[in-house]
């Protein structure tokens, strides 16, 4: 790229505490966008663009090409709006290569036979260690699985985006009791990121605004490595391991986690039409819980 410095614009989605960003080249235009949000209210079933809208404003206003919409994991708290800014801007979406495992595990847990499962859906699949070229903005990909199988963090010049493996150093890292993942695999992932020079910005990919400050997304390798609460660089792998299993065992699922995960597993594609017309998105019942409907124990081949 021109220059070892991105510009870096976050959109904030309340709802799902999530940021999307754009990155870009003030000098030659390029651009990506990383994590887009679908605006989804669950109680009214109702999907809208107005958040992706105003990146695409953005992306107008400063005239910028976007060729890529890259996703860092499934995310399983917000639908993607990575097929609507694919229409309105020409780019192409792309997702860690494992994804292929990701879809696996939901298309059994979730009963969803349409769902494809060696990730063509998406337009490329990224290795680990594998450059992107986006016009002048390069893009390394790391995998950090941990959250999930799946995860992959970017690295855009002297800006890496970790989404929920690493969040901000006041808070912490992602949950790992998602199916396939790993607080071992996790601790590994988060190690290769602070091999990284101290002053690498890190962008995170949720800010939950502990003690209800205000909202931050930036901070560095070196900040993260002095004080990260749950693993900064004097963190054991067993104590890590220890403190995130047993904090994860305290958490409630995701409020979307189904429908997002086959949506953002589908590469951000809706449901098709039924014969009526309408769109429909599968839940189950009683999925993370001991007994099934009418309060009677799980049939024992219940997927957990």
């Amino acid at each position: 790229m021109s220059g070892a410095k991105p510009t870096v614009e976050a959109f904030y989605d309340v709802p799902t505490f999530t940021l999307t960003f754009l990155v870009y080249d003030e000098q030659t235009k390029d651009a990506v966008i990383i994590d887009p949000v679908l605006d989804y209210d669950p109680l009214a079933s109702q999907t809208t663009v107005e958040g992706a809208r105003a990146v695409v404003e953005r992306v107008r206003e400063l005239g910028l090409s976007v060729h890529y919409i890259l996703e860092t994991h499934a995310h399983a708290d917000h639908l993607s709006s990575s097929q609507w800014l694919k229409h309105e801007l020409g780019a192409k979406v792309a997702i860690g290569e494992r994804i292929t495992l990701v879809q696996q595990t939901f298309k059994e847990l979730l009963d969803l036979p349409q769902l494809i499962t060696d990730g063509s859906q998406f337009d490329r699949l990224l290795a680990d260690g594998e450059s992107v070229d986006a016009g002048s903005l390069r893009i390394g990909v790391i995998a950090t699985p941990g959250h999930t199988p799946a995860c992959v963090t970017y690295q855009v010049g002297d800006a890496i985006f970790t989404g929920d493996v690493l969040f901000m150093d006041d808070y912490g890292t992602g949950r790992c009791d998602f199916p396939r993942g790993s607080a071992e695999q996790m601790y590994d992932s988060i190690q290769k990121l602070y091999e990284l020079p101290d002053d690498t910005r890190v962008f995170v990919g949720h800010d939950y605004q502990p003690e209800g400050r205000e909202v931050q997304y930036e901070t560095t390798i070196g900040k993260s490595k002095d004080h990260n609460p749950q693993l900064s660089a004097k963190t054991t792998r067993d104590e890590f391991v220890e403190l995130r299993n047993a904090r994860d065992a305290t958490l409630a699922p995701p409020r979307l986690i189904f429908q997002s995960v086959q949506v953002n597993a589908d590469a951000g594609r809706l449901p098709s039409p039924h014969e009526n017309g309408n769109r429909y998105l599968r839940l189950p019942l009683n999925l993370f819980g001991p007994t099934d409907d009418l309060g009677e124990p799980k049939p024992a081949n219940a997927s957990r």
